[in-house]
């Protein structure tokens, strides 16, 4: 079982930046696949970013160059910074790990909520 807790989110005018956090648990965390998804109000829960074990990373085209990935495994955490923000970014994000065998994210964190004033 793997517990996500996330954190860093909160108000931010347009053009702003916000780090969010997420801490795992698990003494694997090296081996999980992480990834961050968001949820507006009205729509459906999308992918923003991931991160393999490896280090790789993948972002949705809507956030490519303006949101960085990353992983500290000594601290069982992910980040997600994000930069030049669009009130369309505002949502719930959270936190997903895949651990392996990799079978899709099958543990999520409660969600933090991101709201980007015009």
């Amino acid at each position: 079982q793997v517990q996500l807790v996330e954190s860093g989110g909160g108000l931010v005018q347009a053009g702003g930046s916000l780090r969010l956090s997420c801490k795992a648990s698990g003494r694997s965390f090296s081996s999980y696949a992480m990834g961050w998804f968001r949820q507006a109000p009205g729509k459906e829960r999308e992918f923003v970013a991931g991160i393999n074990w490896s280090g790789a990373t993948s972002y949705a085209g809507s956030v490519k160059g303006r949101f960085t990935i990353s992983r500290d495994n000594a601290k069982n955490t992910v980040y997600l910074q994000m930069n030049s923000l669009k009130p369309e970014d505002t949502a719930v994000y959270y936190c997903a790990a895949d651990p392996p065998p990799p079978t899709g994210y099958d543990y999520w964190g409660q969600g933090t909520q991101v709201t980007v004033s015009s």
